[in-house]
């Protein structure tokens, strides 16, 4: 049971994976790690972060389309929309498209790995930081490897285990 296993350190990531406050200067700091992460590993991804008004980060690296920004876009509009991270919607459903019964447009969100919410300690989720480029499941890895290093929290005990 991958699928439950991984559904379940997601939702170990969510808790730990919060900030005592998040503002521009946050979101420079963690985009530019994971724009570092992401050269130095010559991954061909776009990086988005943003408040639920208007976006902090953006970085479309050598390689990267219009199409890696729209994913991102929909990934985003579906953590905000459901307030997990777009890889556990995606486990939870087994499918990228959003299921008919939630009225919504599958040109505006999509449950595909590489969003995760931005949460404050207090539990109200602010944000969201999306990388689009990679399969689903490594775009939530970098995302979560640079959420760790950016709270200082060991990546290596809340990466989801091989598959």
């Amino acid at each position: 049971m991958a699928e439950t296993d991984d559904i379940r350190k997601i939702i170990e990531q969510e808790q730990a994976l919060v900030f005592a406050s998040f503002d521009e200067e946050t979101a420079f700091a963690l985009g530019l790690q994971l724009r570092q992460r992401a050269q130095k590993n010559r991954l061909v991804v776009n990086i988005d972060i943003r408040l639920w008004d208007r976006p902090l980060f953006y970085a479309a690296l050598p390689g990267s389309t219009a199409a890696n920004a729209e994913w991102a876009r929909r990934k985003i509009n579906s953590v905000r929309h459901f307030q997990k991270p777009s890889y556990r919607l995606f486990l939870e459903t087994g499918d990228q498209v959003v299921p008919e019964r939630h009225g919504l447009a599958n040109a505006d969100f999509v449950f595909a790995g590489g969003a995760f919410p931005i949460r404050l300690d207090t539990g109200l989720a602010i944000g969201a930081v999306a990388v689009s480029g990679l399969p689903q499941r490594e775009d939530h890895n970098l995302v979560v490897a640079a959420l760790c290093e950016h709270l200082g929290l060991e990546a290596q005990h809340l990466a989801l285990g091989g598959h």
